[in-house]
């Protein structure tokens, strides 16, 4: 389902070795977007979201536990996609830092990736504060083919704010 692809770059030595960082890469809208691969459980087929419908988060039952679902493209840019069949969509099932799950609709199979961490760079806050794209924290340029690719690595405690609810049901 997920294809890997790896990225050279060049180096001043021969003996240097860059390590590298597993991303999985997946588009919306004219995006590159990236989740690091340790934060990702499983990709699924969609699943209809629950909820209002009037913001870009709803609910999807998986495994016998319900999970925080979020539309990225109605977050991202305020409308829901159109023209995408739900039997081509995917779910990315993901967990936060305090491994809370939650899964983002994507329209298509997303791709692993190898990428230098010398090659990752730090979004600004100021960028952070003045786009939609709050929820990113890292970005890459990537060179693929004959253009080169920006890629914005997802802050997946951004995406789902962690909150302590436990209380609510003790």
């Amino acid at each position: 389902m997920t294809t890997t692809s790896s990225y050279s770059v060049s180096t001043f030595s021969e003996n240097y070795v860059d390590k590298l960082r597993k991303l999985l890469m997946f588009q919306m809208g004219k995006l590159n977007l990236a989740l690091p691969v340790e934060s990702v459980k499983k990709i699924i087929h969609y699943t209809p979201m629950q909820g209002s419908g009037t913001t870009p988060v709803g609910i999807i039952h998986i495994d016998n536990q319900e999970i925080t679902s979020i539309d990225l493209h109605k977050r991202l840019f305020k409308v829901s996609r159109k023209n995408q069949s739900e039997s081509r969509q995917f779910m990315i099932i993901a967990k936060d830092s305090t491994d809370e799950l939650f899964a983002l609709v994507v329209g298509e199979t997303p791709s692993l990736v190898n990428i230098p961490i010398s090659q990752i760079r730090v979004l600004p806050d100021s960028y952070r504060r003045g786009d939609t794209l709050d929820v990113a924290s890292h970005v890459i340029m990537i060179k693929q083919e004959d253009q080169s690719l920006t890629v914005f690595i997802l802050d997946v405690d951004r995406l789902v704010t962690p909150i302590g609810v436990g209380d609510f049901i003790s």
